[in-house]
């Protein structure tokens, strides 16, 4: 596993390159899973615009106004940020390089760095604003289309999807947010795609409401670059070892270098009772870890081991047991092995997004592309949960996790949706 990119670029190429220790590996993909997305929605926007399903909005904008002292205090506040860490990580290099992470998000830095480069860039977006500025303002009409406001939903899509998955993971675990509520608001880990999805789509459908933008259109548009989005993030669970995994296949353990070797039940009950430490802390007595045997089948022996258990060795979370002969922040595996199901999503969603955008252009009744993207991703969360490690409800005797619950949800509301687009379309059509 590869925590951030240091550690990747070390393994792969043999390159040491400490100032990486501060691309955290699962920020990285989320970080190219929204560029992904935004590419595909961009593309798939244009050619809807072509076709002329989406139209673009007359919008008044005015050039030529003086810049305010807001814009210039921010540009300074920036800057200040900025070389306050710059500099301080340059002039603390010694200290800093032992663990980046903690540096940048301590009050550690230095204020004549910050000073110097706040000052630069409030005074360079004065000057900017000089010469842009014109004795009598000006009030032009352009046309925005969809494809142009594509930055702006990104970036909502951003804030919207962090707020909402760190909402819905503190309730879906609301024991461990109770006991230290501002440090799980806080924490960089535990988030939850649904929702993320949900409260992101909130607010970019009332953004497209408010911008004329048609929302049939949109989220058919959307659908793809979605599944395409998650599979790319659900990357940076698996590389970084984020904790998001199955349970555990008691058909394997691991090794003290972490490296995954079958087991029959009387190796697997060996391996907890010398880990019994690290699962007393996970679950109330040993017997209920949750675990299901599943050994490679002689099919799929082409296959290697990790593909139906893995360890994680080197895992971001610190989570297991100490590897022998490591040294560092990042030296734990799981003593038993579990289902890579981060993987597995990775490998569905991907042939999932080409069946959408494979469809996309067949399908010309409005929101049906949406739908059948409800379909899908519900179906694949749905039966992935199977075998995750989640919180689990008591709802009059059923036992469900919430993306359970919210996955079934999202199959009925898609095959819901399918049938109300069609209706719709086929009664808005003329007799012939």
């Amino acid at each position: 596993m590869y925590p951030n990119l240091y550690y990747a670029f070390k393994d792969l190429f043999g390159i040491e390159i400490p100032v990486f220790k501060l691309l955290q590996t699962f920020g990285f993909f989320v970080a190219i899973a929204f560029l992904a997305g935004a590419y595909v929605l961009t593309n798939e926007l244009k050619r809807r615009e072509k076709l002329g399903w989406l139209k673009g909005v007359p919008e008044t904008i005015i050039t030529g106004k003086p810049v305010t002292a807001g814009e210039v205090l921010f540009h300074g506040v920036l800057g200040f940020i900025l070389g306050f860490k710059i500099l301080g990580l340059a002039l603390d290099w010694a200290e800093a390089s032992q663990d980046l992470q903690s540096y940048m998000l301590s009050a550690k830095g230095s204020v004549l760095g910050g000073l110097l480069l706040g000052g630069i860039l409030a005074y360079s977006k004065f000057r900017t604003g000089k010469k842009q500025e014109k004795a009598t303002p000006k009030e032009e009409t352009v046309i925005v289309m969809p494809h142009q406001r594509v930055p702006d939903i990104i970036v909502m899509a951003a804030v919207a999807g962090l707020l909402g998955a760190k909402i819905f993971h503190n309730l879906e675990n609301w024991n461990d947010f109770s006991q230290d509520p501002i440090g799980s608001l806080l924490s960089f880990s535990g988030l939850t795609f649904y929702g993320g999805l949900i409260v992101a789509a909130v607010v970019i459908i009332r953004y497209a409401v408010r911008k004329g933008i048609n929302v049939w259109q949109l989220i058919d548009s959307s659908a793809p670059a979605l599944m395409l989005a998650y599979a790319i993030g659900r990357m940076g669970c698996h590389f970084s070892g984020d904790g998001d995994w199955g349970i555990y296949n008691s058909s394997y353990v691991t090794d003290a270098a972490g490296k995954v070797v079958p087991a029959d039940p009387t190796r697997f009950q060996q391996m907890v009772q010398a880990s019994q430490q690290f699962f007393s802390r996970q679950y109330a007595s040993i017997e209920h870890i949750p675990h299901a045997p599943f050994p490679k089948p002689a099919g799929l022996s082409f296959l290697p081991d990790w593909f139906f258990a893995y360890g994680y060795p080197h895992n971001v979370i610190n989570e297991g047991v100490q590897m022998a002969g490591c040294t560092g922040k990042y030296c734990s595996v799981l003593p038993v092995a579990v289902y890579p199901t981060a993987l597995y999503e990775i490998i569905a969603c991907l042939i999932l997004f080409g069946i959408l955008y494979a469809v996309r252009k067949r399908v010309t009744v409005p929101g049906v592309v949406f739908g059948i993207y409800l379909i899908f991703n519900g179906l694949e969360r749905f039966f992935v949960e199977k075998i995750r490690v989640n919180t689990k409800y008591d709802i009059f005797g059923f036992h469900p996790t919430q993306a359970e619950i919210i996955s079934s949800l999202m199959v009925i509301g898609g095959a819901g949706l399918i049938w109300y687009c069609r209706k719709i379309n086929k009664a808005a059509k003329p007799a012939v």
